[in-house]
């Protein structure tokens, strides 16, 4: 299963599923043949089969340093505890006549956010959901913005949404549901949501402007519709309370955020197995 090369210098070279480690082997790469090695090691009071044995032994230490870590390439739920140490990370890249989109996110994260799509409050909105997700979410965008918000903020979405899936991976040992209200102000919204595989959005909001800024207010359920349907979700959204429209929206971005960080987060009594009855949760 795993390989040892000798290399130039002082290293070791072992190869696992999925990476390649350098290990520091003294004696690997002490140059001349062999037999001048053999004689070497002999004139210092130690036999060459000596000196392999102790080589052999650190390599099988560090492959035991590197062996655990293997299953988090994998990304299969197994081991979900060491996968949420390791973190679920995933990016898309989406390029179309109209836009290019990177999105990059990893689930547990910190709640870092990168975010530059041309469409100011939609950045706003991102950094909603990095911030109450704990999700570090890195967002890039160019689009065809002269003629207006739809195409950047729906592809923004669909990258979003399949980034979404390709981290959670077989979603295995995840609670799966979410379930938040969100107050901001006068405000109050409503979110749950079910990682289900299955699309569906029903959306339920009642904005009372066109615009905010520069962003068209129309998008913000186009924006979930695309989610929705590249991640595998079914989410409702209800507002409860509202009657500025900055306030409707960004408390919906902060429920959907904590909402989904319940869904994703590791339920212990599954020990890895997956919330289904179906043994999926996958749309694949």
């Amino acid at each position: 299963m795993f390989g040892l090369q000798r290399q130039s210098g002082l290293l070791g070279k072992v190869e696992a599923p999925g990476a390649v480690v350098y290990c520091r082997v003294a004696g690997a790469g002490t140059g001349g043949t062999r037999g001048e090695r053999r004689t070497h090691a002999r004139a210092f009071g130690s036999s060459w089969r000596e000196r392999e044995e102790q080589k052999g032994r650190r390599v099988r230490d560090c492959l035991a340093r590197v062996a655990p870590s293997q299953n988090h390439l994998s990304k299969s739920g197994e081991d979900p505890a060491e996968s949420e140490d390791e973190g679920r990370v995933a990016f898309v890249e989406r390029k179309t006549k109209e836009t290019s989109v990177f999105v990059k996110i990893n689930i547990d994260g910190t709640g870092k956010c990168d975010c530059s799509s041309g469409v100011p409050f939609l950045d706003h909105m991102l950094d909603q959901i990095a911030s109450h997700g704990l999700f570090d979410l890195e967002v890039k965008a160019e689009g065809d913005l002269w003629i207006d918000d739809h195409h950047t903020t729906e592809d923004i979405a669909l990258a979003f949404g399949q980034c979404l899936s390709r981290a959670l991976g077989t979603r295995a040992g995840i609670h799966r549901f979410g379930d938040f209200s969100a107050p901001l102000d006068e405000a109050l919204v409503h979110v749950v949501l079910d990682l289900s595989g299955r699309p569906h959005l029903g959306c339920d909001l009642d904005i009372p402007t066109e615009r905010i800024g520069t962003f068209q207010t129309e998008m913000v359920e186009h924006f979930f519709q695309s989610l929705s349907n590249t991640s595998g979700m079914t989410l409702h959204i209800r507002q409860l309370a509202g009657k500025n429209a900055h306030h409707i929206v960004e408390a919906s971005f902060k429920a959907f955020a904590r909402a989904l960080r319940q869904a994703c987060s590791y339920d212990p009594r599954r020990k890895g197995m997956i919330a289904s009855s179906k043994g999926v949760l996958t749309q694949n």
